[in-house]
């Protein structure tokens, strides 16, 4: 058969050297082709891929730290406003205990300002009713001075005088 063929192509001879030269140039481009432009792209493809996988990865690994971050960002806002409610509530407190302390010391300030004028008013009156008890005993011993027509000896007036005041005082 393969007699037949090549009897056959023989008429044909230069279609079949044709064929055999562009199956052989084939095969060399094809060899070519893997050695010198296969294999670099596919490297190409291979590393593109890698990348691509890589750049998956660092993205993934990116937004778990932005989800943490946004995580600690929150429990930080809630503990700086839990804190912020905390200082309010001490200065509240502070606030309130600064204002009675305040009015305590007022009510006391008043207190001792009504009970040294009360003191105050006591001592005049008694250094006025003195002063009265005085002049009345003067008075007296002169007029008793006129009336009797002589002279008594004044702490001896003076003495009945006082003992008659304290008389009228007690009543």
């Amino acid at each position: 058969m393969l007699n037949q063929i090549v009897l056959a192509g023989a008429s044909e001879g230069l279609a079949l050297g044709n064929m055999l030269f562009v199956l052989v140039a084939f095969l060399v481009l094809m060899l070519l082709l893997k050695k010198y432009a296969w294999g670099p792209v596919v490297k190409m493809m291979e590393k593109r891929a890698e990348k691509v996988a890589h750049d998956l990865d660092t993205a993934e690994e990116a937004r778990q730290q932005a989800e943490e971050m946004a995580s600690k960002r929150s429990t930080q806002l809630q503990s700086a406003r839990t804190e912020a409610n905390g200082i309010v509530a001490d200065a509240k407190t502070a606030a309130g205990k600064q204002r009675d302390q305040i009015v305590a010391d007022a009510q006391a300030d008043a207190q001792a300002t009504k009970e040294q004028a009360s003191a105050q008013i006591a001592q005049e009156r008694s250094e006025a009713m003195a002063g009265v008890k005085g002049e009345v005993a003067d008075l007296s011993v002169t007029i008793a001075q006129k009336i009797i027509q002589k002279e008594l000896k004044l702490d001896d007036q003076k003495a009945l005088i006082d003992a008659y005041i304290e008389g009228l005082g007690n009543k």
